[in-house]
């Protein structure tokens, strides 16, 4: 849909964008068409859009041939989106991806194709990547400085706690970014395209991930500080040293072998 058609469906419904839900609707039938075929959806494919919005995706997504299921969390854009996705193959579900039960509502393979609200795009992926290993595929839209913290490595000005989470369940690269000119309300950053790639099974083998995890977070919490104060209290010197690790480096030095191996 375009700005007119976008702004003109909010009035006719007396709806309006939600910054307390980070509403921003896509507003670009362009912008719509190059995520579905970056997506690689086609005939056949499951998709499942979490904060479709006003529509704007869904129905590039449906119109390519895919079953969707749109997660709304609000209620006011239900009706909305029902409207217009009238007649195409979509199922709606209100609800929370934060908290919805992945495994009830979702059955064989799946993908995430979604403009993620930008206040929830980080904990809607992770818990994704954690719960629902049906979903194997993602193409999502969120604000740019968070996909380049959902895709970075060792080396790279973003890469954090949640850089090391991404990459022990998934391949992610950034496929692209999308000008703010193409929403209403217009935000006042940049979005990243972000492709996720489940692994067939988590890049380290691990015991204990929860384990990893922990370490990771609390290596990244004073992120400036070295491993040894960092750490302090947590692991000790020589657990350091015994993994390789040399006690004054820091965790943005660590890959997700090291920290493995830490473990």
């Amino acid at each position: 849909m375009t700005p007119t058609q976008v702004r003109a469906l909010l009035a006719e419904h007396g709806v309006r964008p939600s910054r307390a839900l980070g509403q921003n609707f896509l507003a670009d039938p362009n912008t719509a068409r190059r995520i579905v075929r970056l997506s690689g959806v086609g005939a056949s494919s499951r998709v499942v859009e979490v904060g479709p919005g006003v529509g704007s995706l869904t129905c590039e997504l449906a119109d390519a041939g895919a079953h969707v299921m749109a997660i709304e969390l609000d209620r006011h854009l239900v009706p909305v989106l029902r409207c217009v996705v009238d007649g195409r193959d979509v199922e709606i579900v209100q609800g929370d991806a934060l908290t919805i039960d992945w495994a009830s509502v979702l059955r064989g393979q799946w993908s995430m194709v979604a403009n993620l609200p930008y206040n929830v795009a980080t904990p809607v992926v992770v818990r994704a990547l954690e719960e629902a290993p049906m979903i194997d595929r993602y193409l999502v839209m969120v604000q740019r400085e968070v996909g380049e913290r959902l895709a970075a490595g060792v080396g790279d000005r973003a890469y954090g706690a949640v850089s090391v989470k991404v990459a022990f369940y998934a391949e992610a690269r950034v496929v692209g970014t999308v000008s703010a000119n193409v929403f209403i309300p217009k935000p006042k950053v940049e979005s990243a395209l972000v492709s996720l790639v489940r692994r067939p099974a988590p890049a380290v083998d691990v015991r204990d991930p929860e384990r990893l995890f922990e370490l990771v977070r609390a290596g990244f919490a004073t992120r400036r500080k070295s491993l040894r104060n960092a750490l302090a209290g947590v692991v000790n010197v020589d657990e350091l040293e015994a993994a390789g690790i040399d006690p004054k480096a820091r965790a943005e030095t660590l890959t997700l072998t090291d920290w493995a191996r830490l473990v």
